[in-house]
């Protein structure tokens, strides 16, 4: 145990005694920082670049930050940091505290842009070698900003030593950078031209464009040409990312739609409220996150799936409500129960008003959904990626409900042949509430998922209604799979006009698009068969 504490004593003194002494090798290029001028200054940035000592990197770090001194006392180069009216001065290696003088007696060492460029790429030398993958990254990436000829060298030996493949691309790019801009030979830049053209961003388009002035005409045509390239490889990225956006959007159409074809297709009715089943929804989401933050924060992330089954319920339970109160007494009067719902739903919206009050409420967002998935040269975000999903998932759990149920077969028997349906003993009555609150209670669910990507207010159901109706009537009244299409279609078909047309116009055009079609087919892309229905 002696012999072992011993040793140990030996290692920590010999360490000390190696820092001491790269401390000490590092000490005149340090001093040399503070020559007066920027020229002296980057010429001995370079310097202690050229020694790669890790030990540097700390001191060009504070040089970059401004917190570098030069002591007029003895011309020592120390860090300081303002006391009040004072400096307070400390060693720029071990950090110990030296004293305190006035600011006359201290001269801060400043820093300009195109020092700046030179302390980044002398970091960037220092630091590719380090063992931790994540300095690395940074350093290619600071290599790639400074794109210094001088580092060549250094590049070549990190790519040769580098076993990440990310980081290893990276640092094959910086090189590329600096090749394409101070390349031996037009053959060594067209070279790496073609290495930053399949990079195929913003950046790789500009280090391009830089490459192109003043360079021989074999060198400014190849990187012309990689221009045009990364342009149309871009397009093509952003049209998918529209496409993408428009499936999100898709997706929540067809969660504010997919219960208005329920109750649409089997009973024919208008109901103007079911945007406030929405609404119900996204508050219930709001009600349940408040309760969790007071009395239980650690369910935080799973408030959502939490606030799914009691918005379902809420909201299902106001639908038989309004249906055995109101709508029972108007069937057969579509203009009556078209104003009926209309002012039911302004009645929901003022109760929520005089409750929660007008403006918009806070709902939090889960740790699972926050975030963004990088696909090639798509940014997809978590939350909307989780809504298509589950977009996805309640169409699925709907149609098998629907198909595999009692409840599904009567439904489907009334919404094809009511009368024949009753005189086989289904009480359509009921299953008109049912249906009432199983659509609404749908759309309670759209409320939960609309309450992360849209403001929760009294007038959030409005947003939505008029396109949910449009949905419906596209895809053919009552066809839940009509619905699904109708959702994708219209959502891209919007997402995709939106740039060159503007988002009202787009909207506007599609509306055109709508009444055109329903010009030529009435009953929409599916319509429903049943001898009710083509009676």
């Amino acid at each position: 145990m002696r012999l072992f504490c011993a040793c140990a004593v030996l290692l920590l003194s010999l360490t000390a005694l190696g820092n001491a002494r790269a401390d000490e090798d590092l000490r005149p290029l340090v001093d040399a920082l503070g020559g007066g001028n920027f020229r002296e200054t980057a010429g001995a940035v370079a310097d202690l670049a050229a020694t790669g000592n890790p030990a540097a990197a700390p001191v060009l770090e504070l040089l970059r930050a401004g917190d570098l001194y030069t002591r007029r006392s003895d011309g020592v180069v120390v860090r300081g940091a303002r006391a009040g009216r004072d400096i307070a001065l400390s060693d720029v290696f071990t950090g110990e505290e030296l004293e305190t003088v006035g600011r006359r007696e201290a001269r801060q060492i400043r820093v300009n842009n195109s020092l700046r460029r030179d302390i980044d790429a002398a970091l960037g030398q220092l630091t590719l070698l380090s063992p931790d993958p994540r300095v690395r990254a940074g350093a290619a990436q600071a290599m790639f900003n400074a794109r210094d000829s001088a580092a060549l060298p250094l590049l070549e030996e990190a790519i040769a030593r580098e076993e990440e493949p990310e980081i290893m691309e990276r640092l094959i790019l910086a090189r590329a950078a600096i090749q394409a801009l101070h390349g031996e030979s037009d053959s060594v830049r067209l070279e790496a031209i073609d290495e930053i053209a399949q990079r195929g961003d913003r950046e790789a388009s500009a280090l391009l464009a830089t490459v192109a002035r003043d360079a021989p005409p074999a060198v400014t045509e190849a990187a012309e040409a990689g221009i045009a390239a990364i342009e149309r490889r871009l397009a093509l990225w952003n049209m998918a990312q529209n496409v993408v956006f428009g499936l999100s959007l898709g997706s929540v159409l067809l969660l504010a739609a997919i219960g208005l074809a329920i109750t649409f297709g089997v009973m024919g009715v208008i109901n103007m409220a079911h945007g406030e089943m929405v609404m119900l929804g996204a508050y219930t989401t709001f009600v349940v996150q408040e309760i969790i933050r007071t009395s239980a924060p650690w369910l935080f992330d799973w408030s959502l799936l939490i606030a799914l089954p009691l918005a379902f319920l809420v909201a299902g339970a106001v639908g038989v409500a309004i249906e055995r109160g109101v709508i029972r007494f108007l069937y057969g009067r579509p203009l009556e129960t078209l104003l009926a719902t209309w002012g039911l739903s302004l009645i929901l919206q003022q109760a929520v008003r005089t409750i929660f009050g007008p403006t918009n409420r806070q709902v939090g967002t889960p740790d699972w959904m926050t975030g963004s998935i990088e696909l090639g040269g798509l940014s997809l975000a978590m939350n909307r990626v989780v809504i298509i999903l589950f977009a996805l998932a309640v169409f699925a759990a709907l149609i098998v409900f629907l198909r595999r149920s009692r409840f599904g077969l009567h439904m489907r028997a009334v919404t094809q042949n009511r009368a024949m349906a009753s005189s086989m003993g289904i009480r359509t009555n009921w299953v008109d509430a049912l249906t009432f609150g199983l659509g609404s209670g749908i759309a309670g669910i759209a409320g939960v998922a609309l309450s992360q990507i849209d403001n929760v207010s009294p007038n959030l159901g409005q947003a939505y209604i008029i396109d949910s109706f449009m949905v419906v009537v596209f895809g053919g009244v009552g066809n839940l799979w009509g619905t699904l299409v109708g959702a994708m279609t219209l959502g891209v078909a919007n997402k995709l006009m939106e740039p060159w047309a503007g988002a009202v116009l787009a909207k506007i055009f599609v509306l055109v698009f709508i009444i055109l079609f329903i010009q030529k087919r009435p009953r929409g892309l599916f319509a429903l068969k049943g001898r009710a229905v083509d009676a």
